[in-house]
Formats: C-alpha cells, structure tokens, sequence
C-alpha cells in the first residue's frame, strides 16, 4: 500500500477528513475499491501485510475517525458505534461507490456487518477477519452499561500522556496488549504514533478508550445479522474470540461461509499469505 489517500467529507460533520492507505492511486465509482475496515486501536496499516498478498486487487483500507491519521471526533462529540457505520456511509455515498466488496477485521468487521445490514446497495460481498455478530450485553445490564459509560467519561484522559523514547519503544508497549510480532506492532506504530520534544506517543484520540454508554442486546445482534443479504465469508482464527461463539452465531447470517485458521486475532497480519488465499479462492 504505497499511496496515502485523503477524503475532506464537505459538509459533513465540520468537514472531517478521512485518511486511507491504498494500493492504487485513485478509484472511482467505475472502478471502487475493496474497502478494508480495521479494528479497535489499530490502523489502515493493519492491512498492510494482506495488501502485499493482494496487490492484484484494488485496496483501500481507511482509518477510522480517532485512529491513524484522520482527525478526531470534535471537542463536544463521543465515539458511538453506529456513528464509524455514517462515516463510512458518507465516504461512499461522496465517492458514488456502490455495491463494494468489504473486509473488516473485528471492530471493523462490525461495523461492516452493520453497514451490510441497513444499506444493503453498497455491500456486494463482506469478509469478516475474525468477527462475526456485535459485541452485546443483557438487556438486565442496561443501567449499569450506562452507570458506567459516564463514570468513565467523566474521569477524562491521564494527566501525563505516555511518552517513549523511540518508534521500537512505542511499539514495544503495544506488544504488551496484543498477539503479534515487534514487526506488525512496528507497521501500527508509524502510522499511530506522534514525536515531539517528549518522545514518540500514541496518537489515537483518548476518547475511544472511554466505556460505552450502551450495547446491543443479542435480540438486537441477530436482527441486524439477518438483514445482511450479501454472501459473507468469516475468517476465524483458532485463537481469536470469535471462534467460541461460532455455534451460536452461524445461524445469524442467511449466507455464510466460515474458513478456520490457526493463529490469533491479528491473523490477517501473522498469517497474511494465508488469510489471503482464503479471500482469493471465496472471491
């Protein structure tokens, strides 16, 4: 993914600017992208690794607002679920892309999902990378989901962000926290992090980190499921938190096509050749 793409959505939310990796220099509603969609804390350059075993595909794979380096939510605002599925909305609806192939990887596979489901004309065809469904919650923890959502925002961020002394450093304490190499937590870091005089420091906006306010019941999950006409292909790693719930959740989906590899979540990035020649042969 060697271009770096910028889309300033006019009008929409003061303008926000969107920024994306892609493989091509330019796309168009003739010829759209396949839309890549990250997960939670990560970036576009998540898919670099897949990318590089996909260069015969058009890929666009796009940083959600507060990650990478599209601007944050603004000052008033918070980051609900469904708002990244209106961003993504207003990206395509901007570009005249319809009918796109997407890939998601966790939260970005949710997001997907829920794109599929309401606005079934922009969605052909849907690869979820170790996701499947929503993440929900009993109906019964309502209250405390939002008890707690606000306890949360309201402690705002640390009063010293973290600084490191380098990229490695930086990338280092992402390790801490996930289930890939030094060399996938590197590709996040360049893309994530920022340096000044203090050090190199994560850049996502603190906000994402907040509890959220509420969640789907699984009633409401599987509704939204059901609605995906799309033929769908899930990729679930051995090790991820998707492939549990796979009996469960199989019967969600009206077209469903489940590939199982062995590795963790990040498979997309641990195991690239593979997770794409799954995509390739499905496609």
């Amino acid at each position: 993914m060697d271009h770096s793409l910028y889309f300033r959505l006019a009008g929409y939310k003061n303008s926000m600017q969107l920024a994306a990796l892609a493989n091509r220099p330019t796309f168009s509603a003739s010829q759209p992208p396949i839309l890549c969609l990250h997960g939670w804390l990560d970036n576009a350059a998540s898919f670099r690794p897949l990318a590089s075993e996909l260069a015969s595909l058009p890929l666009l794979a796009l940083d959600f607002p507060g990650h990478g380096l599209s601007a944050n939510r603004s000052n008033d605002a918070h980051y609900y679920f469904f708002d990244w599925v209106e961003d993504v909305v207003a990206l395509c609806q901007q570009q005249g892309w319809q009918q796109l192939t997407v890939v998601g990887h966790s939260m970005g596979g949710m997001v997907a999902t829920a794109l599929a489901a309401a606005f079934p004309e922009l969605v052909a065809r849907l690869v979820l990378i170790d996701s499947l469904g929503f993440v929900t919650a009993e109906p019964n923890d309502t209250c405390e989901q939002l008890r707690q959502g606000i306890v949360s925002r309201l402690k705002g961020p640390p009063a010293r962000k973290p600084y490191y002394q380098s990229l490695t450093a930086a990338a280092e304490a992402r390790l801490r926290q996930s289930d890939f190499s030094l060399q996938e937590a590197l590709l996040l870091a360049e893309r994530g992090t920022v340096t000044n005089q203090q050090g190199v420091s994560w850049d996502n906006d603190y906000r994402l980190r907040y509890r959220s306010v509420h969640r789907l019941t699984d009633a409401q999950a599987k509704a939204l499921c059901l609605e995906v006409q799309a033929p769908v292909l899930a990729i679930l790693a051995s090790d991820g938190p998707f492939n549990s719930k796979l009996a469960e959740l199989q019967s969600w989906y009206e077209r469903l096509t489940v590939k199982q590899i062995t590795g963790g979540h990040h498979c997309h990035m641990t195991a690239a050749s593979e997770v794409a020649r799954l995509i390739k042969a499905w496609l």
